[in-house]
């Protein structure tokens, strides 16, 4: 099955599994309990995560799918697996939980260890961003109306960046990463998908990810940002990995709208993107 057929199929899924959280985020009634890794876990996380594998396993079902919320599989048996599907049933479970409505549901397919599509839909906005490789990136509004998306290219001299981060992130530690020469303007989001996703769409110049994410977390972005024109890197300017560790924990990661400005002088010294050695 080609990423044609897909990825309409796919979106259908990540829709589906928004409206069912929704339903339980309007309603108010949800369980929580805390996860071994300290992270909340709430009974929305775990009906859409059903929903999402059941649907998936329906649509190919010779394909696995690794989840958040099922991550008990050895690398030994994960890494015989030449494609897979990557999810995050819910992802801004924090935000789920404060009422904020920053909250998405994201699939990733993996091919050779690279995201090669990615579905991000926002149930409280409505709005779903989606890509596959070499078909570009595109935003569904509310209103069912498609366009393509695309990051935000700068002519130098630069005189100001849009900085996406977190809501639960310190302001002050946010732009102590970031060289005062420079004027920035901060946009406050909750889902690490969501703020990735404004990259994409020109809504932002960067995010910087300073702390614990999951490749679930990245994986249908980066397929997105890419496809509009920006890259994902680590904060040594090397690719993200995926299936490819024993850990499935991300490293601290910058999304780049315009990969050509000048990050090394933009980032303070701490966390200057250099060039591999």
């Amino acid at each position: 099955m080609t990423l044609n057929h897909l990825i309409s199929d796919v979106i259908d899924i990540a829709q589906e599994s928004g409206r069912l959280i929704l339903d339980i985020y309007q309603q108010g009634q949800f369980e929580q309990q805390i996860k071994s890794d300290n992270t909340p876990v709430t009974s929305a996380d775990l009906a859409a995560n059903k929903l999402v594998i059941e649907r998936l396993s329906q649509l190919t079902p010779d394909i696995p799918v690794l989840s958040e919320e099922d991550t008990a599989i050895s690398l030994a048996e994960r890494s015989q697996w030449p494609r897979y599907w990557l999810i995050d049933p819910l992802d801004g479970t924090q935000e789920f939980i404060a009422g904020s409505g920053d909250f998405a549901t994201i699939i990733a397919l993996i091919d050779n260890n690279k995201p090669i599509m990615g579905v991000v839909y926002a149930p409280v906005s409505g709005v779903t961003y989606y890509a596959a490789q070499g078909q570009g990136a595109y935003k569904i509004t509310a209103a069912g109306e498609t366009c393509t998306i695309s990051t935000t290219k700068h002519q130098l001299p630069l005189h100001g960046l849009t900085i996406a981060i977190s809501r639960r992130q310190d302001i002050d530690t946010t732009k102590a990463r970031f060289d005062s020469q420079y004027h920035y303007d901060l946009v406050a989001l909750g889902s690490a998908s969501l703020k990735a996703c404004l990259v994409a769409e020109g809504g932002a110049d960067c995010y910087l990810r300073l702390g614990p994410t999951g490749e679930w977390d990245t994986a249908a972005t980066q397929c997105i940002v890419e496809e509009a024109g920006g890259r994902i890197f680590n904060t040594h300017i090397m690719p993200l990995s995926y299936n490819q560790r024993q850990t499935l924990e991300n490293p601290n990661f910058i999304v780049l709208g315009d990969e050509q400005l000048p990050w090394a002088s933009i980032l303070t010294a701490d966390d200057r993107l250099m060039n591999a050695e």
